[in-house]
């Protein structure tokens, strides 16, 4: 039997001593933390208004013709979820900045009222490190806990939106962007229906990669 290679693409500036360090810190924060103040995964996703072939079967000898789009127009989402509740919250925006954040994380503190503190964990774009997010937080109960840089693979919510995709994007075909926008949001008007997926799929299963 000829043996099968499985083949991972990384970082190559990928940390690993970073990203253990990381964890360790995550979970002295999990235990650490007050009973009512969450632990959020922020990020944002620009789905392209453009079919996403995942999968399919063609006879041989067969050709298949697959409808597209001109793919310059998407649909900018800045989103956070938590792992207890699993209910994402997100905002559909013309450009994600430091204005949308700030309004995130706005909506995230608003469901929140009886936490002292709202832990969110992000990566290190621009935005999120932006003075104004930075004036934001001063007066806000939410505190910001960056992942080391290359270190996507320690942030929940890339799983949450790759099914994301797979539910809406997934060999589909949008005729005009209205459409596609719709079926994006739409995905978001009915949470409770994908929780069980969610449970199983954004587990604390995190990979250290650079080994």
């Amino acid at each position: 039997m000829q043996a099968t290679t499985t083949l991972t693409i990384t970082a190559g500036k990928a940390d690993p001593e970073a990203q253990k360090a990381f964890l360790a810190e995550y979970e002295t924060l999990k235990q650490t933390k007050g009973d009512a103040d969450p632990i959020y995964f922020m990020d944002a996703v620009h789905p392209q208004h453009n079919p996403v072939i995942a999968q399919g079967w063609i006879k041989r000898g067969e050709d298949r013709e697959i409808r597209s789009n001109t793919g310059r127009r998407r649909v900018n989402i800045n989103g956070a979820i938590d792992l207890k509740c699993l209910e994402p919250v997100v905002r559909f925006d013309d450009s994600i900045n430091a204005v949308s954040t700030i309004a995130l994380l706005q909506q995230i503190e608003q469901r929140h009222p009886d936490a002292a503190v709202i832990h969110v964990i992000c990566d290190n774009a621009r935005y999120y490190r932006s003075k104004a997010v930075r004036k934001h937080l001063e007066t806000s109960r939410v505190q910001l806990l960056f992942l080391p840089p290359y270190a996507l693979n320690l942030n929940l919510i890339e799983r949450f939106w790759k099914y994301f995709k797979k539910i809406v994007l997934y060999n589909r075909y949008f005729e005009s962007f209205a459409d596609f926008k719709a079926a994006c949001e739409n995905f978001f008007r009915h949470p409770n229906q994908y929780r069980g997926d969610l449970r199983s799929l954004l587990t604390e299963n995190f990979a250290i990669v650079g080994e």
